[in-house]
């Protein structure tokens, strides 16, 4: 681990709440290019770094390139990006055009992501994620630092981007990787309980590895003091996530066990959409007004969480202008 990396694991340890980046998210109802503004609005309010995820509409690699090349100084962090699509040194090449075209450094996140995106839109093999997760993150650490191993290799013509590895996990064996090879591991979008649950096993396979404990951040949706249009948007947001091994358990045992079992047994979209409470917002996001949401970061930090990434809803709020500026504030 870098001494930066070092520097920044206890960050989010000594005040109310952990340190808070953004996230520029690409919501599937609104127009992708308000995804620039997002990140417009992050780089002038001060967020010292940006998420940018992959999704069905701009290639993570160009957005990462337009929103450095558009903006004066967030840091860029690109995933969590799918291991089955992209191979080692794909990833590697890319954060290194990125960093070396920005002039910005560049951290990578990698994941396995869902076996619908993998095998139903992309057609590769969903299984296996979590051995090729724990092999890319090696693979791709040794690229970024130069690093060829005993065999003739290909090392990366341009500068190694700087940023280092985060690892999206959920699983034991996503922990573990991310213990072993990841400065960082991260959740998308998980409970106060099951961010805690995370921390203890990510601290202790880090233990067992002799190695100090990656830093741990965590995506959550957020809308402060929210319009109901920015409400609904986030509540769509949620019905991938109910099928989901891991996810499942997590909202049944927050209460809504309900609307897990409409989603498990075949509903369509918007029939899951009408059965879900507004309420299963607030299990994995920070919704409500200034002073419920900074009770809910210091909640987060209590659970051992270093980093909260802010996925603002935009429905109603361009770019999430409202909630990164009261999240900014809260920030101090």
């Amino acid at each position: 681990m870098s001494d930066a990396g070092k520097a920044e694991s206890t960050a989010g340890r000594d005040g109310a709440t952990p340190v808070l980046s953004a996230v520029a998210a690409q919501w599937a109802d609104r127009p992708p290019e308000e995804t620039l503004h997002t990140a417009a609005l992050a780089d002038e309010l001060g967020y010292p770094e940006l998420w940018i995820g992959e999704s069905a509409a701009y290639d993570a690699f160009a957005l990462a390139t337009a929103i450095g090349l558009a903006t004066g100084r967030v840091r860029l962090t690109i995933g969590p990006l799918a291991v089955a699509v992209r191979d080692p040194a794909m990833i590697a090449m890319g954060a290194a055009s990125v960093a070396s075209l920005t002039r910005r450094p560049v951290t990578v996140a990698l994941g396995t992501s869902s076996p619908r995106l993998v095998r139903d839109w992309h057609g590769r093999a969903a299984a296996g994620g979590a051995a090729a997760l724990a092999d890319s993150a090696q693979q791709v650490a040794g690229l970024l630092s130069g690093e060829t191993g005993d065999e003739p290799g290909f090392p990366l013509r341009l500068p190694a981007p700087g940023g280092g590895v985060t690892v999206a996990a959920f699983g034991s064996r996503a922990v573990r990787a991310a213990a072993e090879f990841a400065d960082r591991m991260v959740l998308d979008m998980v409970s106060v309980e099951t961010a805690a649950r995370l921390r203890g096993e990510l601290d202790e396979a880090a233990a067992r590895l002799d190695r100090p404990a990656p830093r741990l951040a965590v995506w959550l949706p957020a809308a402060v003091a929210p319009e109901p249009e920015a409400l609904a948007q986030l509540v769509r947001g949620l019905v991938p996530y109910l099928g989901l091994p891991g996810y499942r358990d997590m909202f049944t045992e927050a209460g809504f066990g309900e609307v897990v079992e409409v989603a498990r047994g075949g509903a369509g979209y918007q029939e899951i959409v009408r059965a879900l409470p507004l309420e299963i917002v607030g299990t994995v996001g920070l919704v409500g007004s200034r002073a419920e949401v900074a009770a809910r970061l210091a909640e987060y930090d209590k659970a051992g969480v270093d980093e909260v990434a802010i996925v603002p809803a935009t429905a109603g709020d361009r770019g999430g202008a409202s909630t990164l500026t009261a999240l900014h504030d809260l920030a101090g």
